[in-house]
């Protein structure tokens, strides 16, 4: 189980999708993290172990600014709960930026067909 939250406005979307996933944080206490797209194009992510409140407080110290962001609480069920592990995750060129929920059955099948094509993985799930 987890928590998704998205957001596209005219806000700062890490204070939405904070409280957001505030609202949600029953559904995880393993692990949170945001992706925002900052102006520049890039994709800016924090993510840390434990409670909503340890992004919180990572976010306070290094902040995230832009309009377009998701977030998730993550509750683990596969996989140790790690900074690793935690969503949001993202591709090999930094350009694609996913959360989920769920379990993806076929997961070692698929990992090991990508590895064979040269994608490297970042987290255990």
């Amino acid at each position: 189980m987890c928590g998704i939250v998205g957001y596209i406005g005219a806000r700062q979307a890490p204070s939405v999708v904070l409280q957001g996933l505030k609202r949600l944080e029953y559904r995880g206490y393993d692990s949170a993290g945001v992706a925002v797209l900052e102006q520049n194009g890039h994709i800016a992510i924090r993510r840390d172990v434990g409670k909503l409140g340890n992004l919180e407080a990572m976010l306070g110290h290094s902040p995230l600014t832009g309009h377009i962001g998701i977030g998730h609480t993550r509750w683990a069920t596969h996989g140790e709960p790690s900074q690793r592990n935690a969503h949001p995750h993202v591709s090999m060129n930094g350009r694609v930026v996913v959360v989920h929920n769920g379990i993806v059955e076929n997961f070692l099948e698929l990992r090991e067909e990508l590895e064979a094509e040269g994608v490297r993985f970042q987290s255990e799930t």
